[in-house]
């Protein structure tokens, strides 16, 4: 549908919604440019405070995925007009809990009247025009290495069933709510040479790979054993909690990759999992990829390397 859409043409647009990327990029001056991504969702947990907690983090995402520092917010809410404010209130400060984490300011915002309850943020932020990280900057022979666990799909479905063991909601909560901040500053250090960036959330691993991969023009070679997963992911497979997004996503990107013999289905399932609040994919220099798991790690970003990028080949990716 965007691609019907009139092209306006600036050139102060560095990244604009072309590439399906993370954020788009405005640049002001030679030195400076605007990061800016808008992001809500309903709830996917019980609790409102950590509701809130997780639609912030999802929406900073975006602006770290661009290797971005956030700077200002502005709250957007949908909420039922008899609904308990209370409740609305604990969603709010759990936002306003990382974005404040986050050294975010929120300035204002918008609600209206809505049967289904709605919340996030449109957040901007700052980064020097020559340091952004789009998806399409991956090179042939880069590592891929991916922070945070797949998984938070199919626990949120297990949780709205309300068949969801404790320890999966306890996995699946500290993953959506830590910030990709410190995950962000590492990779974007100078000694690290960064190719491309983007964060897994709705599209899944498979479908964010896509879009590094063709917008690099590029193929992705990933190692199943080495993805990480949440406690509680495949056990959630096996029960059939799959949510709907990702059954559209694989109809929609499975015809770009081929699985070795030795990937489970349940696996196969779990790489197109919609992610929220996930991790980032990061395309690193070859060389820097074992000191930038150690940095990561060290910064309390748990991280692995999970394959390598590959001259334009077929198939688009190849899950070994």
């Amino acid at each position: 549908m965007l691609g019907k859409l009139a092209r306006q043409h600036d050139p102060n647009v560095l990244v604009g919604f072309d590439k399906a990327d993370d954020a788009g990029v405005y640049k002001i001056s030679d030195q400076l440019a605007l990061v800016q991504t808008v992001d809500f969702f309903t709830p996917i947990v019980d609790d409102p405070y950590t509701f809130g907690q997780i639609a912030a983090v999802n929406a900073l995402s975006d602006v770290y995925a661009m290797g971005g520092r956030p700077l200002s917010a502005l709250a957007m809410v949908c909420f039922p007009e008899k609904g308990d404010l209370a409740i609305l209130e604990r969603i709010l400060a759990g936002g306003l809990s990382k974005m404040m984490e986050a050294n975010c300011t929120v300035i204002g915002g918008h609600s209206i009247r809505d049967e289904e309850m709605k919340f996030g943020y449109a957040v901007t932020g700052t980064i020097e025009p020559r340091r952004v990280l789009a998806n399409s900057g991956a090179r042939a022979g880069d590592r891929l290495i991916l922070t945070k666990a797949l998984g938070t799909g199919v626990i949120s479905t297990a949780i709205k069933r309300g068949t969801a063991q404790q320890s999966w909601i306890d996995a699946a909560t500290d993953s959506m709510t830590r910030l990709n901040r410190a995950a962000a500053e590492v990779i974007t250090r100078p000694e690290f040479q960064a190719h491309g960036m983007t964060d897994i959330t709705g599209f899944g691993l498979i479908g964010h790979g896509r879009e590094m991969a063709l917008g690099s023009d590029v193929s992705l070679r990933i190692q199943a054993s080495d993805i990480p997963l949440l406690a509680g992911a495949l056990e959630c497979v096996r029960a059939g909690y799959i949510p709907g997004g990702l059954k559209a996503n694989r109809e929609f990107a499975e015809c770009n990759v081929q699985f070795g013999a030795n990937v489970t289905d349940e696996l196969r399932t779990l790489l197109f999992d919609p992610q929220t609040a996930g991790g980032l994919l990061i395309s690193l220099a070859a060389n820097q990829a074992s000191a930038a798991i150690a940095e990561l790690n060290r910064a309390g970003a748990p991280a692995a390397t999970i394959g390598e990028v590959l001259p334009r080949i077929s198939p688009l990716i190849r899950i070994e």
